[in-house]
């Protein structure tokens, strides 16, 4: 533990202008890159690194934070990392921050631990509330669609979690499109309309454009926040010249090495170029590309480093 005080910086909202998008016809504001705690915040890694990326965020006016319940190695480790930085440093600053989680994928043993029944949206959100000492989550998204259980159990206890004050907002992320439609009236018709939909969407994945789903969140005023905008990694200069020992591809984490392919290297040689001509790296013109999408309110960018945030925050200047 740090002996430090954290005090924000005063300067945290100097570009104000030029750093947040609306999200949807909505009256939130996000950051066009928030930062993700998918990787990097769990008992894996150094809790001060973890601390030190999550401050550089927010001193640079990156006041999106977003988690799963799963996020995290362990499962649920990253919002115990973010419980641990409420208490330390981001206490006094709860009410500037947009704190997000989602449950979906499987997080407990048993029948009741995954997928969409009103019994594990609600059990999850009340342990991620324990895990992150929080009294209310800004947005609680369904993380994936379970075409098992009826639409309208999942959606009612989307409702009802906004009513009761543990949700301010209500998300939707890795839905097809006609479930999305269907989810957007029900929603719409009891007052708790669909704030934001998350989805992969990066140069090398494009299918929530080529789906209709980017098209459809726009026209009905829906925000899209991208994850994995530089898809794992690939889509910077990190592969380029071998992979590093400590990387996801050298763990075959999440990246097999056999994805690194003559054709994928081609295609960054030619980013590269790209890239330097606008002054830019790999990644930042990876993440531009996406935040150019019409209708993309935000990109979700991990971090291991502050200078990997930094390179990435940079494009915004």
């Amino acid at each position: 533990m740090t002996d430090t005080k954290y005090i924000a910086s005063p300067e945290r909202y100097a570009q104000q202008a030029t750093i947040y998008n609306r999200c949807g016809r909505s009256g939130i504001l996000l950051p066009k890159v928030s930062l993700g705690f998918w990787h990097n915040f769990g008992d894996d890694a150094p809790f001060e690194r973890s601390r030190a990326i999550a401050r550089y965020a927010f001193d640079h006016g990156v006041t999106h934070f977003d988690f799963a319940n799963n996020y995290g190695v362990p499962a649920g480790s990253a919002e115990l990392t973010m419980g641990r930085l409420m208490d330390e440093d981001f206490r006094p600053y709860r009410d500037e921050l947009f704190i997000s989680t989602k449950a979906g994928y499987g997080m407990w043993d048993g029948p009741y631990g995954e997928w969409g029944s009103r019994k594990y949206l609600m059990s999850s959100l009340d342990q991620s509330l324990r895990r992150m000492r929080l009294e209310y989550v800004d947005l609680f998204y369904s993380h994936r669609f379970d075409p098992d259980t009826p639409i309208e159990e999942t959606l009612q206890a989307l409702v009802d979690i906004v009513r009761s004050g543990k949700a301010l907002y209500a998300g939707i992320s890795n839905w097809p499109l006609e479930p999305l439609k269907a989810a957007t009236a029900y929603l719409r018709e009891r007052d708790v309309p669909l704030l934001i939909y998350q989805g992969r969407l990066n140069m090398l994945n494009r299918e929530p454009i080529e789906e209709g789903i980017l098209d459809f969140c726009r026209e009905e005023g829906i925000g899209f926040i991208a994850y994995s905008p530089l898809a794992q990694g690939l889509l910077t200069d990190r592969y380029l010249n071998g992979i590093p020992a400590d990387s996801r591809m050298a763990q075959e984490l999440f990246l097999k090495s056999e994805s690194r392919t003559p054709e994928l290297l081609d295609y960054l040689y030619k980013l590269e170029a790209q890239a330097k001509a606008s002054g830019r790296s790999i990644a930042q013109e990876a993440l531009n590309w996406v935040l150019e999408q019409r209708g993309v309110t935000s990109v979700l960018v991990g971090a291991s480093s502050v200078e990997q945030l930094k390179n990435n925050l940079e494009l915004l200047q």
